[in-house]
Formats: C-alpha cells, sequence, structure tokens
C-alpha cells in the first residue's frame, strides 16, 4: 500500500492526489445526501469550458520563461472591451463572437508587447510586477469604462446615458454562442460541446505552435536562459511571443467564458480571475518553470470539479444563513492558496 501511494506521488505530485482524494471524498458525500450526481458532473463540465481558454493562456508565459502571468487580467480586460466594442456594433450570434475574438487580437497584441517590454527589463520579477500591472491596470480601466464614448442603450447607465454598467448582459447577443453551436442533451440538461469543441481545437492549436520552430526555441530560452542565448536565441523576443500569445488568450478566454456564463463584469470583475487560472493549472502539477497542455486540461478538471460539487454539499450540510456561503468562499480560496504553495510542481 506503502509502495502505491509513493509510485502516485512519485507519478502525479502531491497537488493531483490530495485534490483528488478531497474530490472523491466530496462526491461518496453527495451520494449519501442523495444529490443529482449526473447533474452535479453537467455542471462540472459547464465550468470546465468556461475557464478552459484562461487556463490555457498561462501556458506560453511559463514556457517562456517569464513565469505565471499574474497580469492576464490585462488581456481579459482587452478581451471585455472587444466584446463590449461587438455589441457596439449591434451584432449577435456568432458573428458577434467571431468579430469580438478579431477585435481582442490586436488590442491584447499591443498590450502584451509593451507588457513584455516591462518583463524584459524586470527579469527574476515577473510574477510580482505581474500582480501589481494587473492591479493597476484593473483600476485604471475602472475610471476606463466610465469615460470610453459607448452609447448601446444596452450597455450604459440609463441615468446620464454615460459611462458602462457594472454587468452588461449578452442574452439576446451572443449568450451561449458556444455552448449551445452543437445541440447535444445527456439527462435533460444540454452540453457545452460547442465550448469544449472551441477548447480542443485551441489546445491543438497550442500543441502545434510547441512543436514548431518558434515554439522550440522558446521552449529553450524558458528552460535555460544561458544555453538558448549561446545557440544563438532571441531570448527577449521568446518571451515577447510568449506574453503576447498568454494576453491574447487571456482576451479569448474571458471572451468564452462571458458567453457561456451570460454576462461581462467590468470595473472590480476581472480582478482575481487570473489567480483562478493559475490555481488550476498549479493543481494541474505544473510549476512557474513548466507547463503543459496535460496540466491544464487536468488542473480543469480537477480544480471546477470540486468548487463545482463542494458548494452544494455544504448547502446541504449547513443550510443555516449566510454559514454555507462562507465556507464555500474559504474551501474555495483555501485551495486556490493550497495551489500558489505548490509552485515547484509536484514537490
Amino acid at each position: 500500500m506503502k509502495n502505491l501511494w509513493n509510485k502516485c506521488i512519485e507519478r502525479y505530485g502531491y497537488p493531483k492526489v490530495y485534490i483528488t482524494i478531497f474530490l472523491a471524498l466530496l462526491l461518496i458525500i453527495a451520494i449519501i445526501q442523495k444529490q443529482s450526481i449526473p447533474d452535479l458532473l453537467i455542471d462540472s463540465l459547464i465550468r470546465i469550458g468556461m475557464n478552459s481558454i484562461l487556463v490555457l493562456a498561462m501556458v506560453p508565459g511559463i514556457i517562456s520563461g517569464t513565469g505565471l502571468n499574474f497580469a492576464l487580467s490585462i488581456g481579459i480586460l482587452c478581451g471585455i472591451l472587444a466584446g463590449c466594442i461587438a455589441i457596439e456594433m449591434k451584432l449577435v450570434g456568432l458573428t458577434a463572437f467571431i468579430v469580438a475574438v478579431l477585435i481582442n487580437i490586436p488590442l491584447a497584441a499591443v498590450a502584451g508587447y509593451f507588457y513584455g517590454l516591462l518583463l524584459n527589463r524586470v527579469k527574476g520579477d515577473e510574477m510580482t510586477v505581474g500582480t501589481y500591472m494587473g492591479f493597476s491596470m484593473v483600476s485604471l480601466m475602472s475610471i476606463g469604462w466610465l469615460v470610453l464614448p459607448f452609447k448601446n442603450p444596452d450597455m450604459v447607465w440609463a441615468i446620464g446615458g454615460r459611462g458602462l454598467r457594472v454587468t452588461i448582459t449578452l442574452v439576446d447577443k451572443y449568450d451561449k454562442v458556444l455552448d449551445h453551436l452543437i445541440p447535444f442533451k445527456l439527462f435533460g440538461r444540454n452540453l457545452p460541446i460547442g465550448t469544449l469543441l472551441f477548447f480542443a481545437i485551441c489546445c491543438f492549436l497550442m500543441w502545434l505552435f510547441l512543436r514548431s520552430k518558434t515554439g522550440a526555441a522558446m521552449i529553450a530560452a524558458g528552460d535555460n536562459q544561458k544555453f538558448a542565448e549561446a545557440s544563438g536565441i532571441n531570448v527577449n523576443k521568446q518571451r515577447m511571443i510568449g506574453v503576447i500569445i498568454s494576453m491574447i488568450l487571456g482576451g479569448i478566454g474571458i471572451i468564452v467564458y462571458a458567453q457561456s456564463y451570460g454576462f461581462f463584469q467590468l470595473y472590480q470583475g476581472p480582478l482575481m480571475m487570473p489567480f483562478v487560472a493559475i490555481s488550476a493549472i498549479l493543481i494541474g502539477g505544473a510549476s512557474a518553470k513548466k507547463a503543459s497542455i496535460g496540466n491544464v486540461i487536468s488542473g480543469l478538471i480537477l480544480f471546477q470539479a470540486l468548487l463545482t460539487i463542494s458548494l452544494p454539499v455544504i448547502n446541504k450540510m449547513m443550510p443555516e444563513g449566510n454559514l454555507s456561503e462562507v465556507i464555500r468562499i474559504i474551501v474555495s480560496n483555501g485551495v486556490i492558496l493550497y495551489a500558489l504553495t505548490r509552485m515547484g510542481g509536484n514537490e
């Protein structure tokens, strides 16, 4: 038994093993409580699709040597801005989603370029600087949302007609446009096949990129900077490319998230979103220096399933007052805190 435990730890790492055991216990409790297991699993699948691209956005930054992208909220802001522009253009459906993604690409690329220039000047402190920049840009855009010249009555404040609302609904615009792209029901519930297919395509494109000449150079620059420089690789350029791709994926990720969620949340909404994505990929076995698509997929499943299943289980155990919500916050933030302590990977 001890040998089996050691083999599991050696192969999968402490984060995966501990979270898997905790998740299994929650499922057992849910069965004892006679909760609908199919509904819990489908809800988990929906959350996995919602957060998928945001977690995938962590991979380019990590492998290029800039570490965990705590400034992903900058890319998220670009995605929200692109999504609002699509609404301002009165586009709906899949057209609106595609236009929002296309508008996001140059916005996030420019933001990623300037952020990459900064990171190349503060090597060794990327994650600290990233946290500061992410928080600062969210605060700055809290002013920006009030002064940007949007006129669509569905987005601006009713009184005064200026400034974007805190929450912008996507109903009758491009709500669930990917989730319901390929209709498929299981146990009477719609499965987000389109969103998961989009995630699979993005993973495949990332896999192809990492096996390209540029991808190989980026991996080399992230693994050993001095060796890469000796081999003629422009390390700063590879770091820049990694940051730009990460920001673009962050913007696409929030558009995918919003179409599934049904809303864009402005102002302080993007502030903590990078921490959720970082926690998921760390739980999947990644570190501040190494990451893979496998880490993204396993981390997404474990992290989102844990958060989804824990809430109804806790609600059933503690139905009185707001205690269940307090416990849910403790559990979710506890998982994030645990993940952040595992930055070394599987150690």
